[in-house]
């Protein structure tokens, strides 16, 4: 009958061997552990669209190391050794089905788990230049007074004064006596519907060159007056008010409103042809603090041919302000925007180059919350920018000095996670062939949660509506 080793050997016999004696009423080492992993993120079948970005989250237990890999090179960047745990944001580059492995090592062997399969769609623009319809809604010129070349876009959140939910709400860059750009004083509303015929809610001098317009939950719109350089703020029911004479602006081009949350107030942000961002706090209507966030962007030219940064996009789940600029052909990010301080971010605009400027570098005490997130072609000279359903942006070029050889008209979509940020192919909003037509734009969801795309088309001096 065999007997097993001392005590002392048994030890000394698994450190070495990892093994030990088996004899009938013996000794026997506990087989070492099987390493175990495990998805936590996504933990079911995902649809996302093209340009999104899906977050990869696991664990492990047990495991020496762990290597990823995906289905397909179109599913994004998820490869090589991770650590035993952790989180990741992985942004596919191609429409396709893909899942995401680990495979994980330690001493009992390796443990291999897949995600879910995470389905890409084609980007929300795509699926509309594919599947969509362009509808005029209405024109756009005052009915008295003829002013037209609209520029300013925004959806009516509320019934109120003039107003009815839904509403689009324009303002026109030109008057009508004489058509010069830059002079005009109107603006009009239309019902969302094919064949809608505008109604004044506003006319004075102190909206000249109206070409930005955002609207407060009561219907008040705040509008960025370039020629007047007030921003002025009208009620529902039409009144030109001026609580922000106070403030000094440097010609008004952009315009987005900030609801309260989480503690920040309301706002109001307003970019110049001077190159400032501007935050406008508010309680209600009332103005309580005026803070430039931002200055160094270019600003240059004269009516027509404007640059400057322009197309202010707010994306309230992350708290991103999103600025066209026009000068560099660039879109850029002020991530948590709300507590971006007195000139927290200064932009090197490198504003001694003609349009189109270098691309944009920032600095000061907030320059890590701004970057550019797409620039250069297709972007041409881009004015205005909406928040697609997704986080994505559609961007529309204005074409000033458009090459010979770039397709005018365009909209774009950028996404803030797609590297390079530009997603799919553009969409020819307007084929006339005349370049520059693109100004305004705005989003809404239809009531099967569809994409809604409006925008004003300058060449037909009407807004227009892309959707399923």
């Amino acid at each position: 009958m065999a007997s097993c080793p001392s005590q002392r050997a048994i030890i000394a016999f698994i450190l070495l061997s990892a093994s030990a004696c088996s004899g009938k009423g013996g000794y026997q080492a506990p087989p070492l552990a099987m390493p175990t992993v495990a998805f936590s993120a996504p933990n079911q079948g995902l649809t996302i669209n093209l340009g999104q970005a899906v977050t990869l989250a696991w664990a492990s237990t047990g495991a020496t190391s762990c290597s990823a890999t995906t289905s397909a090179s179109g599913g994004g960047s998820f490869s090589g050794t991770q650590s035993g745990s952790g989180m990741q944001s992985v942004v596919p580059t191609a429409t396709g089905s893909y899942t995401y492995t680990l495979d994980c090592m330690g001493m009992g062997g390796n443990a291999v788990v897949s995600t879910p399969t995470v389905k890409v769609n084609m980007s929300i623009l795509g699926m509309l230049a594919a599947s969509g319809s362009l509808t005029m809604i209405g024109p756009t010129p005052d009915a008295v007074e003829h002013g037209g070349n609209p520029y300013g876009l925004a959806i009516a959140p509320v019934t109120a004064g003039l107003i009815t939910a839904g509403d689009l709400v324009v303002c026109n860059f030109n008057d009508g006596a004489t058509n010069t750009q830059g002079k005009g004083t109107t603006i009009v509303g239309l019902h969302p519907v094919a064949g809608a015929m505008p109604y004044r809610i506003a006319l004075g001098g102190d909206l000249e060159g109206c070409n930005a317009l955002t609207m407060l939950p009561d219907d008040s719109i705040s509008a960025a007056a370039y020629m007047a350089n007030k921003n002025p703020l009208v009620s529902a029911g039409g009144v030109i008010g001026s609580p922000f004479s106070s403030d000094t602006f440097g010609s008004p081009w952009g315009e987005a409103f900030v609801a309260a949350k989480g503690g920040a107030p309301a706002a109001l942000y307003v970019s110049n042809i001077s190159g400032a961002i501007d935050r406008i706090t508010l309680n209600g209507d009332v103005q309580t603090a005026f803070t430039e966030i931002a200055k160094g962007f270019c600003g240059s030219g004269a009516p027509g041919a404007l640059f400057g940064p322009a197309g202010l996009t707010y994306d309230a789940s992350i708290d991103t302000l999103y600025i066209v600029d026009t000068s560099s052909a660039s879109v850029v990010a002020f991530a948590g925007v709300s507590n971006i301080g007195a000139d927290g971010v200064v932009v090197n605009g490198q504003c001694s180059a003609a349009p189109p400027t270098p691309a944009l570098t920032f600095s000061g005490a907030s320059a890590s919350a701004a970057r550019v997130i797409a620039h250069g072609a297709p972007l041409v000279t881009p004015l205005s920018a909406a928040l697609l359903a997704d986080g994505d942006l559609v961007v529309g070029n204005a074409d000033i000095n458009i090459p010979a050889d770039q397709t005018p008209n365009l909209m774009i979509e950028v996404s803030p996670s797609l590297p390079g940020g530009f997603v799919g192919m553009p969409y020819q909003a307007d084929t006339t062939g005349v370049a520059g037509a693109l100004f305004g734009i705005a989003t809404a969801l239809d009531a099967d949660g569809n994409q809604i795309i409006y925008f004003n088309d300058d060449n037909a001096n009407a807004v227009m509506k892309l959707s399923l």
